[in-house]
C-alpha cells in the first residue's frame, strides 16, 4: 500500500491544516483586536478626513477649500504652543513628585501654563472669527451653535464626572437611604 494514498495520512494532513487555519485566525484576531489597545498616536501634522460631498452642504467649494486652508494655518500656529504647555506640564509633574516640592516653584508653572492656554484660546477665538467671516448671517448662526456643541461637550464629561463623586457619607448605590447615583 501507497503511504501517500493511505487514509490515515489523509486524516493526519487534514487535521495539521485544520490546526494551523485555527491558529493563524487566532494570531489575526490578536493582531487586529488586541494590539489596538497599545498603540499610541502622536499629531504631527494637519489632517483632514475626506468625506463625499453632500448635495445639500450649505458652504461652497470656494468657502470649504479656504476653511480647510485656515484649519490647516491654525493648526500650525498653535502647534508650538501646545508643545510648550505640554513641556510646562511635564516640569510640572517633575516637580510635584520630588519628595520636597518647591510649592512657589510650582505656582509659578501652573501660572505660565494659564498664561500659555490663554494665548491659546485667543488664537482659537481669533481663528473663529476668521471663519465666521466667510460665511453667511445664516451659516454664521449655524457656526455659532456648532462650535457652541462642541466646546460645552468638552467641558459635559467632567460636570458628568462631578456628579458622579459623591460624599462618603451621602447616598449612592449599596447605600440603603437614598437613591441611586445617575
Amino acid at each position: 500500500m501507497d503511504f501517500l494514498t493511505s487514509k490515515r495520512f489523509v486524516t493526519t494532513a487534514l487535521v495539521v491544516l485544520a490546526i494551523l487555519n485555527v491558529m493563524l485566525l487566532g494570531v489575526l484576531f490578536w493582531q487586529n483586536i488586541f494590539s489596538r489597545n497599545f498603540r499610541s498616536v502622536e499629531v504631527r501634522e494637519y489632517y483632514s478626513r475626506s468625506v463625499s460631498p453632500n448635495p445639500d452642504e450649505p458652504f461652497s467649494p470656494a468657502q470649504r477649500a479656504r476653511f480647510r486652508e485656515l484649519r490647516r494655518d491654525h493648526f500650525r500656529k498653535s502647534m508650538p504652543e501646545i508643545r510648550k504647555i505640554v513641556a510646562m506640564k511635564q516640569e510640572l509633574i517633575d516637580e510635584a513628585v520630588k519628595t520636597n516640592p518647591d510649592s512657589a516653584r510650582i505656582a509659578d508653572i501652573a501660572d505660565r501654563i494659564g498664561k500659555q492656554q490663554t494665548l491659546l484660546d485667543r488664537n482659537l477665538a481669533m481663528h473663529f472669527h476668521e471663519l465666521s467671516t466667510l460665511c453667511t448671517p445664516a451659516q454664521r448662526d449655524s457656526l455659532k451653535a456648532f462650535l457652541g456643541k462642541i466646546y460645552t461637550r468638552r467641558y459635559e464629561h467632567g460636570s458628568r464626572w462631578i456628579r458622579e463623586v459623591r460624599p462618603a457619607d451621602g447616598p449612592g448605590p449599596g447605600r440603603p437611604h437614598g437613591p441611586p447615583m445617575p
